[in-house]
């Protein structure tokens, strides 16, 4: 149900309680003035409605002033720094980076720089389906030129990315393994994918970059791409690393249904919220969400790696993992955001997220500004924390002195910083009306 058409309901019903009386007194006057009617909500009124019915943090309701022009000053007004409204000029690209993983313009590779050689920029992992892959550029090619302009020196990837933003057709001159090819490439909007998987060391390593409804896997997501991996791994049962560092959330229905892939049973999650019935009336709900047997992940050995980056539907996913399938956690102490947001397109068009939303473990503890504590500790949240939860957990993984070498590469390295051009916006988020 829209909210437009769900708010001029309310409308309606107001006004049609009026009609009764407006007939008796026109019956017993010789005569009657026309009555304006009921004036739409405006974009002010409607936001200043839905914060009332369904802010989290009631207390401070009494702060916004029911009548004001400016949507941004009624949001500013609260404390919670999640609640926030997009206006319409803008609303359209914030849905799409909530909802999916489009790289809008782009080749489809994700980079990382070495600043000791003398062409820094790196090709860390190349898209499938995007013009990067289709033209066959090798992961850990390096790159020398694009369009003409040699990519050196400290600012490699800022010129690179500056070179892709203005311009629609690029070429690209790439070394790899002695060979230097130049490809002829034309930007387009990319899925990028949210889950990859690499092996170091003969270990496998998962990292998870967002919970998304819309990804590479046109019809399933983020949950569509790890049901995929799990179920072609069924029959493993090696140990195994889930990467959740720096992974800012996502959709609510993703990273629970992720969770049961692991679970054979239990509660995943509970999680309560403010709501209103269809006649506007406050609700107050409770929601436990509960795993059901028979997915691949389960019974497996994992270790996750989480740092205090990994927040909101992260944190709820971690928490699942290590108090519903007794999964460790490795790493730092994560974000710790126990709460979420529920999305609404305004009347005028504009995006509304609102806090409504608590997250419990399944436990029922809360973790809002505790974070998930890791099993396994570290001073730094590396793959080598990761490797060494996975050696003290179950067995011989690999020597820690070959554990961050990269398989497929002709060169050792360290642990790569992963550049993108995109950034994924986050939280625990549930659609509300639209």
């Amino acid at each position: 149900m829209s909210m437009r058409y769900f708010t001029s309901r309310l409308w309606r019903r107001v006004t049609s309680a009026l009609i009764p009386s407006a007939i008796f007194f026109t019956a017993c006057s010789d005569f009657f003035e026309p009555v304006d009617s009921t004036p739409a909500p405006t974009e002010y009124s409607f936001n200043y409605w839905l914060l009332q019915k369904t802010y989290l943090f009631e207390d401070e309701l009494p702060l916004l002033d029911e009548q004001g022009d400016s949507v941004s000053e009624l949001y500013n007004k609260l404390s919670d720094p999640y609640t926030r409204y997009i206006p319409p000029s803008k609303s359209e690209a914030a849905i799409s980076q909530i909802n999916t993983s489009i790289v809008p313009g782009d080749v489809g590779m994700e980079y990382t720089q070495f600043m000791q050689m003398e062409h820094p920029l790196v090709i860390y992992r190349v898209y499938a389906e995007s013009p990067a892959g289709r033209a066959g550029i090798p992961r850990y090619g390096n790159i020398l030129n694009v369009n003409g302009v040699e990519i050196t020196g400290d600012r490699a990837f800022d010129i690179y990315d500056s070179i892709l933003t203005h311009n629609k057709e690029i070429s690209i001159t790439v070394t790899y393994s002695g060979d230097t090819t130049t490809y002829e490439l034309a930007k387009e909007d990319v899925y990028a994918p949210t889950v990859f998987i690499d092996t170091m060391s003969g270990v496998e390593i998962i990292t998870i970059t967002g919970f998304k409804l819309n990804t590479v896997d046109k019809k399933n997501g983020t949950l569509g791409e790890l049901t995929t991996y799990l179920e072609s791994t069924r029959s493993s049962t090696a140990p195994r690393l889930i990467d959740l560092r720096g992974n800012p959330g996502g959709h609510v229905n993703h990273c629970t249904a992720m969770a049961d892939l692991f679970m054979e049973k239990g509660n995943i999650s509970t999680r309560s919220w403010r709501s209103f019935a269809g006649d506007g009336t406050p609700l107050y709900n409770k929601l436990t969400v509960v795993a059901k047997p028979g997915d691949a992940g389960e019974k497996k050995k994992f270790v996750a790696l989480v740092n205090g980056g990994s927040a909101s539907c992260a944190e709820i996913f971690a928490a699942a993992l290590q108090e519903g399938a007794k999964i460790p956690i490795a790493g730092t102490v994560s974000y710790g955001k126990g709460i979420g947001q529920s999305t609404w397109k305004t009347m005028a068009g504009g995006l509304s997220l609102i806090t409504n939303l608590e997250f419990l473990t399944p436990k029922g503890y809360s973790y809002h500004k505790k974070g998930i504590i890791p099993n396994y500790p570290c001073s730094e949240a590396s793959l080598q924390c990761g490797f060494d939860a996975l050696e003290n957990e179950y067995g011989k993984t690999g020597s820690k002195k070959t554990a961050l070498k990269k398989s497929a590469a002709d060169s050792d390295v360290s642990e790569p910083q992963i550049l993108r051009r995109y950034k994924y916006l986050g939280g625990a988020i549930i659609e509300g009306e639209k």
